[in-house]
């Protein structure tokens, strides 16, 4: 295998670091620094891609990406919740800015009627848009309110419109300051699903993370800067698999360091030894001919309510 080629199933900088540093034998890596910090009930990872031998290990660009995690996020009392939406409104407005001058454009990338893939659409529904407004009826709005727009494009499946081309001709229409780009996520972990959101400020490339990838929507392709908002709602199935095998080897491996006797030390070694990482993940998908299976959790529709909600209000304390 090529290490520095590695085949990442997720979306999440954080995890990509954690798989880059693990495969390689590496505690930093050249051109990433990564800074944690916990603030019950939030554990926050920001991950900045400081050059090119940074962008070529994570298979990500260059800029920062911002992972929060957050601990029980389906029984949040309320003032916690709170707590919540305005760590994630800071977050916003360090890479947005504090320029209330500057126009937004809000998209919700994904499928309205795939429940993993809806979380785009569900946080436009409950996005202040004022630009109408602001055109059309001003004696309405507060001085000084800034112009937002919105849009949940749908997907190329229900559109026969590439979502880039959609975003790409209303983007030059309405010349906005910033695009915040909102989608589902793919993640390495069953246990990050609907409980981590992830900010960038490198735009966002629809359907990277399950193997269907589109076009990017970045400031390359737009001219404006896109900051890129999502929640991992999906694992591929030979990824949880190879997630519990990875469990039983480093417990096997620790058992070995123990010296526990129950273990035959020199079988469990070459087993161990056997699979590098990335040849472990093809074998699986290989014998469960699952490589295209998408799991999601089963309350995946709680999930979805709870986190829109989360980021379409701190969306909203952010921008307004």
């Amino acid at each position: 295998m090529n290490k520095n080629n590695f085949n990442f199933r997720t979306d999440m900088a954080d995890e990509r670091v954690d798989t880059y540093k693990k495969v390689n034998n590496l505690t930093e890596i050249d051109g990433v620094k990564v800074e944690t910090k916990t603030d019950d009930p939030v554990t926050t990872t920001i991950v900045d891609v400081l050059n090119e031998n940074g962008a070529n290990a994570l298979s990500k660009e260059i800029g920062k990406y911002i992972t929060m995690e957050i601990k029980d996020i389906k029984y949040l009392e309320e003032d916690t919740k709170e707590k919540v939406i305005k760590e994630l409104s800071k977050q916003i407005n360090l890479l947005i800015g504090e320029d209330k001058s500057k126009s937004i454009f809000v998209v919700g990338l994904g499928n309205i009627y795939v429940t993993p893939d809806s979380l785009g659409p569900k946080v436009i529904q409950n996005v202040d848009i004022t630009r109408h407004l602001i055109n059309f009826a001003k004696d309405l709005v507060a001085p000084n309110t800034r112009s937002v727009s919105g849009i949940s494009p749908g997907v190329l499946g229900t559109t026969g419109i590439e979502t880039s081309e959609i975003i790409t001709s209303v983007s030059s229409t309405i010349k906005p300051d910033i695009v915040i780009a909102i989608d589902s996520l793919a993640s390495s972990s069953i246990h990050r699903l609907g409980t981590t959101i992830q900010l960038s400020n490198t735009g966002i490339t629809p359907g990277a993370g399950v193997r269907n990838q589109r076009e990017g929507i970045n400031k390359n392709t737009l001219n404006v800067p896109v900051i890129a908002i999502g929640v991992p709602t999906v694992v591929d199935m030979a990824t949880i698999t190879n997630e519990a095998i990875d469990k039983i080897i480093d417990n096997t491996k620790q058992k070995i360091v123990s010296e526990d006797s129950s273990v035959n030390k020199d079988e469990a070694n070459k087993i161990i030894n056997m699979f590098d990482d990335e040849n472990r993940y093809n074998m699986i998908a290989n014998v469960l001919d699952t490589e295209n299976y998408i799991v999601t959790p089963k309350e995946i529709d709680e999930v979805i309510q709870i986190v829109s909600d989360i980021i379409s209000s701190a969306i909203n304390m952010s921008i307004n």
